[in-house]
């Protein structure tokens, strides 16, 4: 499988704004949990994918590397997969976008001059 050339979008350009750790992560790195509808492989491959590129340090490995990039962006992505379906939860499911929506209002708010 070949990985997508060109450059990120923003989105997915971590944040260091806040000093609290748990802004350091990156924004593309999104909960799968207990959501409605539920996350699909491409979601999770795709943060997985986010996962690798921010241990490595970079977002395209070279030739050289390339086999044991994709190597672990699949081990994260199976590892992940089995814990979504593992987990329980007596939390009512979330919906993606009411959650989207309040994400977009808390950034206008925290970026608003």
């Amino acid at each position: 499988m070949a990985l997508d050339s060109g450059r990120l979008p923003d989105y997915f350009i971590c944040s260091r704004r806040s000093t609290s750790p748990r802004h350091y992560m990156c924004r593309s790195i999104k909960t799968l949990f207990n959501f409605e509808p539920p996350v699909t492989d491409e979601e999770i491959r795709a943060a997985s994918l986010q996962f690798v590129r921010k241990i490595c340090g970079f977002t395209k490995p070279s030739q050289a590397n390339e086999a044991a990039f994709l190597s672990a962006v699949d081990e994260i992505a199976g590892t992940s997969r089995a814990l979504l379906s593992g987990l329980q939860t007596s939390a009512p499911m979330k919906n993606r976008e009411v959650e989207s929506a309040k994400a977009r209002a808390r950034a206008a708010e925290r970026f608003s001059t």
